[in-house]
């Protein structure tokens, strides 16, 4: 089946500061026949560990931009892929288009594309609601080594509380949503260009399914796609798990500030979190830090 797409012109990436990386593509992932995903993939191929960052809702790879380099300077390799309907990658038109397993079924095949070893899995927000179940998967278990988490969730068919049901009902009223506004109010320190940066794959609301969608997936009830896998994924973390781990926390959040501990507590071995007092949602804004502590506490 055909899925109908837009593909953000790359003009609209001529001014993105801060992010000097060439972007590779690929459209013939199976299942994804004529979609164009992008991704960063910076450092050496044969790397002692490889760190895959994951990117949530609205953002893209450009989130990790303060991160990227301090994992490139411990000589590591970095890929840092950008959602269906997000970043650089195609943007299916259909809001209908977009589920928990079309997303996940892509890092999957990007992962076997790639034939990533040695991850260090890095997630936040959908990073990590989607990325979070991955180790469960039978084919990637010892692939997956170390876990740096920041700013999500498992959602395992429970509601996730007052704050996100006011994000959820909030998005549901904004089909044009300003995403670099929003950006801006959730980060303060962002800089106009950085605004402007996380405006620019949504030349206009025919391409923001993806950022519509995303909230409306969450899996706030037991019958919703996604819930299987993240029970799963819940009872991996707490009984198989026996990579390193590391955590950071925004504390600033209003949705995940306060209820990281709970994440935490349910990692085997995951220590106690680095806490950015002034960070929001998306603290990898305040990203560099929280690399160099990660390297850091991994003996990096």
């Amino acid at each position: 089946m055909t899925i109908e797409a837009l593909r953000t012109p790359d003009a609209r990436f001529e001014s993105v500061p801060d992010f000097p990386y060439t972007p590779h593509y690929c459209d013939d992932l199976k299942g994804y026949e004529g979609l164009r995903a992008a991704y960063i993939d910076e450092g050496p191929k044969d790397a002692r560990h490889v760190f895959l960052c994951l990117h949530g809702e609205p953002s893209w790879s450009f989130l990790y931009r303060k991160m990227i380099p301090v994992f490139l300077e411990s000589g590591a390799r970095v890929v840092a892929p950008d959602f269906f309907g997000f970043g650089r990658s195609d943007k299916p038109v259909n809001d209908s288009d977009y589920t928990f397993h079309f997303h996940r079924n892509y890092l999957l095949r990007l992962i076997d594309r790639l034939a990533l070893q040695n991850i260090t899995l890095v997630v936040q927000d959908w990073g990590g609601l989607l990325g979070l179940t991955l180790p469960a998967e039978e084919n990637l278990r010892g692939r997956i080594q170390r876990l740096i988490v920041m700013n999500t969730a498992l959602a395992t068919g429970v509601s996730a509380g007052a704050g996100f049901d006011a994000w959820r009902g909030f998005m549901a009223g904004q089909p044009d949503l300003a995403v670099g506004r929003l950006m801006k109010r959730a980060t303060p320190i962002l800089t106009e260009a950085e605004e402007a940066a996380y405006d620019a794959p949504f030349p206009d609301q025919r391409y923001k399914a993806g950022v519509r969608r995303f909230p409306q997936l969450v899996m706030t009830a037991p019958d919703m796609e996604g819930v299987a896998e993240s029970r799963a994924a819940r009872d991996f973390w707490a009984n198989n798990w026996s990579g390193k781990s590391f955590m950071a926390v925004g504390a600033a959040d209003p949705v995940f500030g306060g209820t990281m501990e709970g994440l935490r507590a349910s990692i085997r071995g995951c220590p106690p979190p680095m806490v950015i007092p002034d960070g929001g949602h998306f603290v990898q804004e305040w990203g560099e830090p929280i690399a160099r502590a990660a390297l850091k506490a991994f003996g990096d």
